[in-house]
């Protein structure tokens, strides 16, 4: 029986973010872009690149993505030109569309739960866990949305799974879907740095994406939870999972129950499932409903994600014939959304060893709200002080001396007025159409576990 030591959990304090440890020989930094703009507020900052890698440095000789190329040039900010990211995506599609639903995974390995477009932090988790490119990952979706920097994770994962097609796993999230990338800011994302195409791309790879695995025929892995339609691991692989996820049945509990808190176990102490209310679809699933599974499948535990964490992870009622925790939840996002100041973990299993491992937040680039440029993000402080400056100039009119009538004077503030109405103008209108093609008016969601 796999044991589980809480204890041997340690933290990585917060630090930036480091180098991963890949091999990166004669890949040098360039700073002449740097050195290029001395009138930077920041000097110390680098300024990100101005092109997109050429396709040279994406790919190798043998047309596979470089992921260590790619690492770097994320970090800086940079973007790939959109045909080289559709490229990366397909060729990785055509690897997640040959697995089966069910992966079947043997340790030594690391699990990692929700990374919401973190990709700073992604950084620190691989420096925790152990370079991409000797060990081995399973990652339990939530790639996406959120965070700000989701085209860089998703694509960087992508290039690793490529690379090495048989030691990094995706397993599909509840948010690698149409519906929500829309809602939240994926898809926003994607049209700032690249195109519709590109967006459309991902959806067609988010669709081949595995729906759980076993591990060590010990530990299912799912994203979400159980389903009162699934009874077997078996069940999973009957599952039509190339498609968006429906809103009930048995791929939709896959990807969005949740386990019971013990105050609804109490009230409803005969229920194995209920409405998962917070969610607003799927259920929530009873310590007695994970018992029964894990006792018909043989098996020792539920490995989940899904569902932020104070501590970075969760450990639930253990099961009393094997004294295991019932359900592990981790969380690998830490200060999810920049507020929430939790901590990250990941598992790592080894010799059926458990250990919880947690990591802090790293600072990030500053992304203004729905991707906005400074200029269209200034104009509503631009048009209000533009205001007082009208406001002002027509409480004076009324009590100027009568030197004022000058007729100079005169000449100059009816220029000086014309100049002013026409900014107001341009700015009205430009609010004005902003308000139409923005996207910023969507209600903001309150579902914090999602």
């Amino acid at each position: 029986m796999p044991h589980v030591d809480p204890t041997s959990s340690h933290e990585v304090l917060q630090r930036s973010s480091g180098e991963l440890n890949t091999s990166n020989e004669g890949l040098e930094l360039d700073t002449s872009v740097a050195s290029t703009q001395p009138e930077r507020g920041l000097p110390q900052v680098r300024a990100p690149p101005s092109e997109p890698l050429d396709r040279s440095a994406v790919f190798d000789e043998d047309g596979r993505p470089r992921p260590h190329i790619l690492c770097k040039h994320f970090r800086d900010g940079g973007v790939l030109r959109p045909e080289d990211v559709i490229e990366i995506i397909q060729s990785a599609a055509s690897i997640l569309r040959h697995e089966p639903n069910v992966l079947v995974l043997e340790d030594p390995i690391t699990i990692c739960g929700d990374v919401h477009g973190q990709y700073f932090d992604l950084m620190t988790l691989f420096e925790l866990g152990g370079d991409p490119s000797v060990t081995q990952y399973l990652f339990l979706g939530d790639y996406v949305d959120r965070g700000c920097f989701s085209t860089e994770v998703t694509l960087y994962l992508l290039s690793l799974k490529i690379a090495r097609p048989t030691a990094i796993w995706l397993l599909r999230g509840n948010h690698e879907c149409r519906h929500l990338t829309s809602y939240f800011n994926f898809r926003e994302e994607c049209l700032h740095k690249y195109n519709e195409e590109v967006y459309d791309t991902f959806m067609a790879c988010f669709d081949a994406l595995p729906l759980a695995a076993l591990l060590n025929s010990t530990f299912l892995c799912v994203h979400g939870g159980l389903s009162p339609d699934i009874k077997s691991v078996d069940d999973i692989s009957l599952i039509d999972r190339f498609r968006e996820p429906p809103t009930s049945g048995a791929m939709c509990d896959l990807l969005w129950a949740d386990p019971m808190e013990d105050e609804e176990e109490q009230m409803c102490p005969d229920a194995l499932y209920l409405h998962n209310e917070l969610r607003g679809c799927s259920y929530v699933f009873s310590f007695a409903a994970v018992r029964q599974f894990l006792v018909d499948n043989k098996l020792a535990g539920i490995v989940r994600a899904h569902e932020a964490q104070d501590e970075g992870f969760r450990m639930f009622r253990k099961v009393e014939e094997t004294g295991f925790p019932s359900v592990i939840c981790v969380f690998s996002a830490p200060n999810y959304c920049d507020t929430y100041d939790n901590k990250a973990s990941i598992l790592e299993v080894n010799n059926k060893l458990l250990q919880i491992r947690q990591f802090h937040s790293v600072e990030h680039p500053y992304v203004l709200p729905n991707f906005m440029n400074a200029f269209t993000w200034s104009l509503p402080f631009v048009f209000d002080k533009v205001g007082d400056i009208v406001s002002l100039l027509s409480g004076c009119s009324a009590n100027r001396p009568a030197s004022w009538e000058d007729s100079v004077f005169i000449r100059r503030g009816g220029v000086m007025r014309a100049k002013v109405k026409a900014v107001i103008r341009f700015l009205w209108l430009r609010r004005r159409v902003g308000q139409k093609l923005s996207v910023s008016d969507r209600p903001t969601p309150t579902q914090n576990k999602r």
